[in-house]
């Protein structure tokens, strides 16, 4: 096999008939060592985090005054198929930082835990006939123990899984402190619904919204009224939502789970895009707030730019297009709109373009189509404009739209948005007003246009917009000029000075001059900025729109309809409005059923069955909510996988409370720096795969400044410093079919290559996976080599931010270094220790100070490779002191050992308590080094050329060639020596001197 090869190598070789030392460290030994030290740490409580506060709050009086370090790993899923070597890479790297915290000081809380609810657990226990509970409980089980043999220093007591009922009730509670909340502009924050209801009470707020549509004063509003008005405001709401309905499987799929095609990716069944009612969280209203807070986070930067990109900013201008009468005429230029004419609302970054527009297109979903529907087409219409290719002959606009509508609703928004050579479209039958031009323009439906961007209608510009020009010639429409494009553009497209814009054979989108368009108080702008802000202030003016600001960042869809997930702490009364259950009925516990299959249902326009709804005394419950017992109906839909996951961090501070969700001293200790200003703080560190860069990141964000607004946490966000780990890539073998072929038994063929029982595979190298069959179980080389081997090996591959491939020969090296530190410190035939107390000598003492001084430098900056590969250095004159004398010397032997422990713990405790020590090393300081023998020698070098010497540079005595030959060649003298000359070659002895050779005689100076 090649050094690439994705399985575990055997445990080293013995020669032939050799019988090893008793006390040889090896995998047996490495075993029974861990599992010893792993129960001593667990029955001592040796990794348990003291609070200030509350039930955990012993021992903390030995903690006071060391500075407080959180320490988290991102939320992993227990799954069916236990880990591979993978997948540990990041909980080993936090533990060596944790561990070497620990030894210089902090008080370090480092928690584990378990995303358990979600999709993945549901269909497993639908695939395999048993409860998500029963699998998702054996699942934590096997990566508990995995995790355990680790050697892991997680603080046990703080472990949750959000599948308990007694975490969810805290995630529900967490949904009502959102459910009761609205976003105040003017204040900028949330505020509870109770101050919103008082301001509409008191007339120092009008009561406006969609559930008020004549607007009337708060005292003439029913009951019921009010409260649609009050539920219009607040961040967790029940609005129609675009999604993608899949009706085979009975249930609505995120964007991720719909093939590129439009199809489920479990059971390839149709999936549409439709609007359905579902409960939404109002992230949108914290779209600035999230952005401009990356600046107070100490994040990688490419994280931080794909949060921007996804929550998508951009200034622009918001315009109204009135709707025409449709036997109107043509509008004056700039005339005010009709007051009670509907307007359709775009979103446009170029309102600068607006007198170019000369059609507007909306979204198949967009709300306003039914209404723009006309009885019947205009005359004059074309037939290309009826979408004659999908509708039936003689069909009206309601019908065309329609069947078009239909046809939109099977495509993915991927289809929808792919450049294609054409674009489709109908006519709705109605035509607005351009509000700068004052003439009618055509309103098209097209599936080009997303209901989600911006308002879900745009304004199209043809001679600037490449997908518009498209369109427009798709259907014979007018393609105005706004810009004058510079004469380099058209003569590169074959068109002489000033050709029209219907010449032109692309849209011109670049920066050129403004034409004057006549547009009665528009002035002519000299540059893009001042066009578009006339263009804004034009539109404010008249009444026709303003400046604005548009985000990508839509509200957060966040209902699904299975079994294992969070209920909502939601009942509906007999208005079939929802009301907040109190927090005595808390949790909403799930019910007990044997079949939670979502059930398939007839075609896209069938609506969703959850699967609680067959839990019928369950969803129907008698309550008393204040007005007497009385029946309700629950809501049957379920909370998504993200909604545990978004704030976990706080539940590690204070698990048992029971009358908190965290309490309120320990939040403020683990969570505020001493000294920090208000709002600042959060998880010191937060170590993490970069598939979680958005989505996870961002809700954790939003319902942390919730919860921040609110009052009940201390900080604006959850993490103050994150760290994304590297993926460990292995080969992958595919047979003739394509299909992959487990790794473990590809081997290599004899003429070159590989094969899979006798016929030829293909290498693919990639992430490691269940799925590519080339994933090593973490038990094979604990197995082969014991855990402190795996721990070392993976930290030492390479720098933690970076990918790097798995190469089972490499690992026998750092087994080799464990093995070297063992037998330096104890005797193999007998077991005990052959240290001695005699002193250092200077090499040894410089040697030694120079090692610390670099591991702590690099584990602080968790350079973890390099730190290891110092140690190797350290370990390897260590091994050769001891070789040469009765043992190695006390002082160095101890140094050694405690700068191995956050790597190799277990061989650490084990060689530590060899020497004398009864007490875990897990809390003895880390080695100091003095900064005087630290510091590295310098040596002077005669530099010559041409055989005579010209001048000395100083370099560190332990410098290699590169290092020499660039203090060489930036020395002054050597281009003044060189001067001329043509240096053929520079040839170094490191330590003893350097000499410039040239190809003819360098001239004197």
């Amino acid at each position: 096999m090649s050094e690439n090869t994705s399985r575990p190598g055997s445990r080293p070789a013995q020669g032939a008939g050799d019988e090893p030392p008793p006390f040889r460290y090896g995998a047996r030994m490495a075993g029974e060592i861990e599992a010893r030290w792993q129960s001593r740490w667990e029955a001592d409580g040796t990794f348990h985090a003291p609070n200030p506060a509350g039930s955990l709050a012993g021992g903390f009086d030995r903690m006071a005054g060391c500075p407080k370090f959180m320490i988290m790993d991102m939320f992993p899923y227990p799954s069916g198929a236990g880990l591979h070597v993978g997948h540990p890479l990041g909980y080993i790297a936090t533990d060596v930082y944790a561990r070497y915290l620990r030894m210089t000081g902090h008080n370090v809380l480092h928690p584990f835990g378990y995303d358990a609810f979600g999709l993945p657990a549901e269909q497993y226990a639908i695939d395999t006939g048993q409860h998500p509970a029963v699998t998702t409980e054996r699942n934590i089980a096997a990566m508990r123990r995995q995790l355990r043999q680790l050697g892991l220093g997680h603080d046990q007591r703080r472990e949750l899984a959000t599948t308990d009922p007694g975490y969810y009730r805290w995630t529900q509670w967490i949904f009502l402190q959102i459910f009761n909340s609205w976003y105040d502009d003017r204040a900028g924050r949330a505020r509870p619904v109770a101050v919103l209801v008082a301001e509409f009470a008191s007339g120092e707020r009008e009561p406006v919204g969609e559930a008020n549509p004549d607007g009337l004063p708060w005292d003439e509003l029913s009951p019921a009224q009010r409260r649609q008005v009050v539920d219009g405001y607040r961040l967790a709401y029940i609005g129609t939502e675009l999604v993608n309905w899949c009706p085979g499987l009975g249930t609505v799929l995120a964007n991720e789970e719909v093939t590129a095609d439009g199809r489920s990716d479990i059971g390839n069944y149709p999936v549409y895009r439709r609007p359905m009612r579902q409960w939404m969280l109002r992230i949108s209203a914290y779209a600035q707030r999230l952005i401009d807070d990356l600046d107070r986070v100490d994040w990688p930067e490419s994280i931080k730019i794909m949060q921007r990109n996804w929550i998508g900013a951009s200034d622009g201008a918001v315009v109204d297009f009135p709707v025409a009468p449709h036997e109107g005429r043509a509008q004056a230029p700039g005339a005010p709109g009709p007051g009670a004419a509907a307007r359709v609302s775009v979103f446009t970054t170029r309102p600068d373009t607006l007198p170019g527009a000369t059609y507007l297109v909306l979204a198949p979903e967009h709300p306003m189509v039914d209404q723009l529907v006309a009885d019947r087409w205009p005359e004059g219409t074309p037939p290309a404009w009826r979408y004659p290719q999908g509708a039936p002959a003689g069909a009206g606009p309601a019908e065309a739209v329609g069947a078009y509508r239909a046809i939109a609703a099977r495509l993915s928004d991927r289809q929808r948005t792919q450049e294609e050579p054409g674009k489709t479209g109908v006519f709705t039958g109605s035509y607005v007003i351009n509000p700068m031009t004052g003439e009618r323009i055509p309103a098209f439906v097209a599936d080009y246009v997303l209901l989600g961007y911006g308002t879900g209608a745009i304004m199209a510009v043809p001679a600037h917009d490449d997908r518009d020009l498209v369109f427009a010639r798709a259907f014979g429409l007018p393609v105005r000029a706004v810009l004058a494009p510079p004469a380099g553009w058209l003569a590169s497209h074959g068109l002489p000075p000033g050709a029209p814009a219907t010449r032109w054979p692309a849209a011109f989108t670049g920066e050129g001059g403004y034409l004057d368009l006549g547009v009665p108080g528009l002035p002519r702008a000299a540059t893009l900025r001042d066009g578009t802000e006339a263009a804004a202030g034009w539109l404010a003016s008249r009444g026709f729109g303003r400046a604005a600001r548009s985000y990508r960042l839509r509200d957060w869809l966040f209902s699904r309809q299975r079994y294992w997930g969070e209920p909502f702490p939601i009942v509906y009364d007999s208005t079939g409005l929802p009301v907040a259950l109190p927090d005595s009925e808390l949790p909403v516990t799930l019910p007990e059923m044997s079949d939670f299959r979502p059930r398939p249902q007839a075609d896209e326009t069938s609506e969703p069955e959850p699967p609680l709804a067959r839990a019928v005394d369950w969803a129907n419950p008698v309550l008393d909510l204040g007005e007497g017992r009385r029946r309700y109906r629950r809501e049957l839909n379920t909370m998504p996988q993200w909604a545990g996951s978004c704030w976990y961090y706080l539940r590690y501070l204070d698990p048992a409370n029971t009358a908190r969700f965290t309490g309120e001293e320990d939040e403020r200790y683990w969570l505020v720096p001493p000294g920090a200003a208000p709002g600042d703080g959060g998880v010191d560190l937060y170590v993490g795969g970069v598939e979680h860069a958005v989505l996870h990141l961002l809700y954790a964000r939003f319902w942390h400044k919730v919860l921040y607004d609110l009052g009940h946490v201390s900080t604006r966000e959850p993490f103050q410093r994150l760290v994304n780990q590297g993926y460990i890539k292995a080969d992958a073998y595919l047979d003739a079919r394509g299909m992959y072929v487990p790794a473990g038994d590809v081997s290599a063929a004899p003429g070159g290559g590989f094969s899979y029982r006798g016929a030829p595979v293909t290498a693919r190298a990639g992430k490691m996976g269940k799925s590519k069959k080339n994933a090593i179980s973490p038990d094979d080389v604990y197995t082969a080599y014991g855990a402190d081997t795996l721990r070392l090996y993976e930290m030492a591959m390479g720098p933690l931010d970076t990918d790097r491939p798995w190469r089972t020969d490499d690992i026998v090296g750092v087994h080799r270094f464990l093995q070297r530190l063992w037998r330096t410190v104890i005797d193999e035939q007998t077991g005990a220790p052959r240290v001695t107390d005699g002193p250092l000598d200077e090499t040894a003492i410089r040697r030694l100070h120079a090692t610390i001084k670099a591991v702590r430098r690099d584990i602080g900056a968790m350079r973890f490779n390099t730190a290891i590969a110092r140690l190797m250095e350290l370990g390897t004159h260590a091994a050769k002191v001891a070789a040469a004398g009765p043992g190695v010397p006390r002082a160095l032997a101890e140094p050694l050992v405690l700068m191995t422990a956050p790597f190799a713990p277990h061989i650490a405790e084990e060689l530590w308590a060899a020497l004398g020590h009864p007490r875990t090393l897990a809390y003895e300081p880390f080695p100091e080094f003095d900064a005087a023998l630290a510091a590295e020698q310098q040596v002077t070098l005669p530099v010559q050329i041409d055989g005579k010497t010209r001048f000395r540079v100083q370099v560190p005595a332990a410098a290699q060639r590169d290092e020499i030959a660039a203090a060489v060649t930036a020395h002054p003298e050597y281009a003044r020596w060189t001067q001329g000359a043509v240096v053929a070659r520079l040839v170094i002895v490191p330590g003893r001197i350097a000499n410039v050779v040239t190809g003819a005689p360098a001239a004197r100076p």
